[in-house]
């Protein structure tokens, strides 16, 4: 991943929220997309930690430029893919096209520690819904057969915004902007960088998430991927790396 890497383009859509979008939708939309969440997503950098320590990153412009392209270039060609098939499929009561992308999610992860990263994210998140939506049995099958299925955090998370009854281009864009803010945080913690910095890195991360959202959004199943050669070898390396403030 370089900063000459082009990142894809795709038709504009429309990127205002859904007009169905409640108050109720939007408040539990952004309960979901909080750092406070209780899942761990705070102790992750998703090797940006290891891109510094080898100097790839160094400054708050090539902090930025890492991220956004890594926006585009990881999280809308998969995760976020993936977020926008299963809102489909948990309309439509489909466990197998779920199970599916769930096994898809699970065996592209390119090394251990993203994998485990997955894994423990969506455990955590599956355990959360459990004790938000407990006593509620419309939510507690499919809750108890997301923790049977290990289910990793972009298959964990598509379903808490489908019980939030927000729409798929909702759920992706606070998905994107809960993931931009605990990056943004790593930044300043690992690089390191002043709050202000960060936060001129979360406004350029802002203005890009509307067209990664409609990408993902339009991204067949075919077109999906998980392919990111520098990110995998610096996560790689990470994983023995000396000194570290993050798991990834």
């Amino acid at each position: 991943m370089t900063t000459t890497t082009r990142i894809p383009t795709v038709t504009p859509m429309s990127t205002e929220p859904s007009l169905a979008l409640n108050q109720h939708s939007f408040l539990q939309l952004m309960w979901l997309a909080s750092p406070a969440l209780p899942i761990g997503g705070f102790s992750y950098s998703e090797g940006l930690e290891a891109a510094i320590n080898a100097a790839l990153v160094t400054t708050e412009t090539e902090a930025g430029n890492w991220l956004v392209q890594q926006l585009h270039l990881t999280q809308s060609r998969g995760d976020m893919a993936v977020i926008a098939q299963a809102a489909v499929a948990w309309q439509k009561n489909e466990l197998p096209r779920i199970a599916a992308l769930n096994q898809w999610v699970r065996t592209t992860r390119e090394t251990s520690e993203l994998r485990l990263q997955t894994e423990q994210m969506g455990r955590s998140l599956t355990e959360w819904l459990r004790n938000r939506y407990a006593g509620e049995a419309a939510h507690h099958t499919s809750i108890e057969w997301l923790a049977q299925q290990d289910a990793s955090y972009p298959i964990a998370f598509s379903f808490a915004a489908h019980c939030t009854g927000a729409a798929a281009r909702d759920a992706l864009l606070a998905y994107a902007f809960g993931w931009a803010e605990n990056m943004v945080q790593a930044a300043i913690k690992a690089v390191p960088l002043g709050q202000s910095a960060g936060q001129r890195i979360l406004a350029r991360l802002t203005a890009d998430i509307p067209q990664a959202v409609e990408y993902a959004l339009a991204l067949p199943d075919h077109a999906r991927q998980a392919f990111s050669p520098m990110l995998a070898i610096l996560s790689a390396q990470h994983e023995h790396q000396y000194s570290r403030l993050f798991r990834s």
